[in-house]
This record gives C-alpha cells, structure tokens and sequence, in this order.
C-alpha cells in the first residue's frame, strides 16, 4: 500500500513540479489582439453567468493547435461547447478547447505542443456568433488564494486566464 502511495505523490509531484508548460496561442496565426482580454471572468456571459476562458476569433475552419503537449482525455460533444476536446497537460492542469468545426484528435491521443487537433468553428451555443476557440485552462489542482467575492468567485480557484500563459 505503501508503494502506491509513494508511486501516486511522486506522479502528483513530477506532473505538477517539473514538466514545463512553455504555451503557444492555440489558433494558427492568432494574435493577442484576436481576443478581448477583458474577457476572462467576465460577468453576465449566458448561461454560465460568467465567462471562464477567453474567446479566439479566427476564420471558420482555421487550425486549432493544442497550446502545450498533453494527452487527450475527452473528444466529443457538451451542449454548451459543441465539439470539444480536452488535453490534460503539465501541472495538472486542463486545457478545453470549443466550438470547434470538427476534431482531429480522439481520446487518449498524445499530442505535441503547437500541433493541429482541429478547427475554429461556431458549434454549440456559439451558433450565432463569429467564428472562435473558446479556450479555458481548469487546474486539478486547487488554487484557494484565487477566491474572491465575485460572482462564482469560488470558482476561480479551478480557472486559470490563459492569456497569462502565452509565450
């Protein structure tokens, strides 16, 4: 029992503390001006009452890159996001990528910094809207110094502003 326990911590421990994460924006030739940065936590976004990631407008069909190397944990559809997919990545942290035309990728995919995983697209509840990625990062684990009294702003200790993380 014991082994395990060590074998588990010291997974949590190499996962969270040594791989770098070195992040790239994940639409190809996307800039920090393709996106609002007042965005991110954004209150009064629909149904999520407030925005926990930020949205990368392109042209329809533009490759979505994967923003750090991962393994794909989830490829699919969720009615909010549409097409969707979902790389765990270092630190333990989620990278979720949506509204996408089609995936490239399915599930327990290992994919590589920079490399393609599918297209901007306007599926789920961006059906009205311009073409984009909506990308968030939710961490596993919790940050409880991020809380704050927001709305939802307990919630903030599980997501990360992905702008912060670009090269």
């Amino acid at each position: 029992m014991k082994k395990i326990l060590y074998g588990l911590l010291a997974t949590l421990l190499v996962g969270f503390l040594l791989l770098p994460q070195n992040m790239v924006i994940p639409v190809k030739g996307a800039t920090k001006s393709s996106w609002n940065p007042k965005t991110f936590w954004h209150d009064g976004w629909g149904k999520s009452g407030v925005h926990k990631g930020i949205d990368i407008f392109a042209a329809q069909g533009q490759s979505v890159l994967s923003s750090t190397y991962g393994m794909v944990v989830y490829s699919g559809t969720l009615a909010l996001g549409g097409n969707v997919v979902v790389v765990l990545g270092p630190k333990w942290r989620l990278h979720y990528y949506a509204h996408l035309k089609k995936s490239d990728v399915g599930a327990l995919n290992l994919v590589g910094r920079g490399e393609k995983i599918g297209e901007v697209g306007t599926t789920g509840n961006a059906a009205t809207t311009p073409p984009h990625l909506h990308y968030a990062i939710l961490t596993l684990i919790p940050y409880p110094w991020r809380i704050d009294d927001s709305r939802q702003g307990w919630r903030k200790m599980f997501y990360l502003n992905p702008q912060d993380y670009f090269e």
